[in-house]
């Protein structure tokens, strides 16, 4: 699966973008951002909060309880603000 990282969130982690393998009983939105932030003091520091990112699963904005499964590319970025 191939991760992006936005704003923020990309700066903390050093990345914009890689590709990722989470163990098979990742299931979900929030479980794979928790197994994130357990990758590195980089990836702890970007999922400190989990409830101020955002996600979208191949291109489509979705909830954390959202399943991954069959997911192909995960969006991480921070809430969207209008102006």
């Amino acid at each position: 699966m191939k991760a992006l990282y936005f704003a923020w969130v990309r700066e903390r982690i050093g990345l914009g973008e890689e590709e990722i393998a989470p163990p098979t009983d990742i299931a979900t939105v929030a479980e794979l951002m928790a197994w994130l932030g357990r990758q590195g003091e980089n990836y702890a520091a970007a999922f400190a909060n989990p409830k101020s990112i955002r996600a979208a699963l191949d291109h489509t904005h979705v909830k954390h309880d959202a399943s991954i499964r069959n997911a192909r590319e995960i969006a991480f970025f921070p809430p969207m603000t209008g102006g």
